[in-house]
């Protein structure tokens, strides 16, 4: 669980996140989008406790970021930052392995084959497990990373941007993972830019916009051309997925040939 409250986090003179007041509770999850460089990976590191709060306060399971210890955040929230880098050559299990690390001296510590064994499977990783981790490309290194998140094996998940380096396949599968273990209980913040898996994913969305929450609330609520365009600074439609139901984004090219609203589809909306 995560409780924010009326953050704020400066950079020098620059506030950067301004009053971020929220909450993820168990069994949601949560999509965080806005454009690049309106605070969403500077919120996250203040979530994680990796960087200090100017005002309010984080919680994470009723722990207070700021006064806890490295091991006690890291026994309640599992964090895939944006950037995975891996120095040596360790293989993929070894460094799957690795997110157990805040487990040693528990009862908990004997689950880690089962644990690292069922990351590993969740992000389709098994057939890689001894290969070094050097020789993946991007998008399986990227989920290596998420596989360590799953095996730390957490109440609360802090994800940003998981899906960047992914194929279709593995963003769907990856989020599919985030959704089994909210299910299970968990609780999981996701940094987004793909506004329609936000939409299809996601419980609730938060779209930041300089520094501050500007709009909160279902995919259906939230994911609204006027407020996107206002946001992102393109015109954009939306049409309903025929499946689901929730909202797919659609950016409209100014070079784009104005259509008619029927061949947009009887479902759509725009500005």
């Amino acid at each position: 669980m995560i409780s924010a409250k009326n953050v704020q986090v400066d950079r020098g003179a620059r506030t950067v996140v301004k009053h971020a007041t929220f909450g993820v509770e168990p069994g949601r999850c949560i999509a965080l989008v806005g454009p690049n460089g309106c605070g969403k990976s500077t919120l996250v590191a203040a979530l994680c406790g990796d960087v200090p709060i100017a005002a309010g306060s984080v919680q994470i399971d009723g722990l207070d970021v700021s006064t806890g210890s490295a091991g006690e955040l890291a026994r309640r929230r599992s964090v895939m930052t944006q950037q995975t880098q891996v120095a040596f050559g360790f293989t993929v299990r070894e460094v799957v392995a690795m997110g157990r690390t805040p487990w040693r001296g528990e009862a908990s510590a004997t689950d880690d084959d089962v644990a690292i064994g069922r990351a590993l499977a969740d992000v389709d990783l098994l057939q890689l497990a001894d290969r070094p981790v050097q020789a993946l490309s991007g998008g399986e290194l990227s989920r290596v990373a998420m596989a360590r998140v799953l095996a730390q094996g957490t109440n609360t998940l802090i994800l940003d941007e998981p899906t960047a380096a992914l194929d279709l396949r593995h963003q769907v599968g990856l989020l599919d993972c985030v959704k089994a273990r909210t299910r299970e209980g968990a609780a999981a913040l996701v940094v987004l830019h793909d506004l329609t898996l936000a939409a299809d994913f996601a419980d609730e969305v938060l779209v930041m916009s300089e520094g501050q929450m500007i709009a909160k609330g279902s995919p259906e609520e939230v994911i609204r051309p006027s407020l996107l365009s206002q946001v992102y600074g393109v015109e954009v439609v939306t049409v309903t997925h025929p499946v689901t139901g929730r909202p797919i984004v659609v950016p409209v090219s100014p070079m784009a040939t104005v259509a008619s609203p029927t061949s947009l589809g009887s479902n759509s909306r725009a500005i």
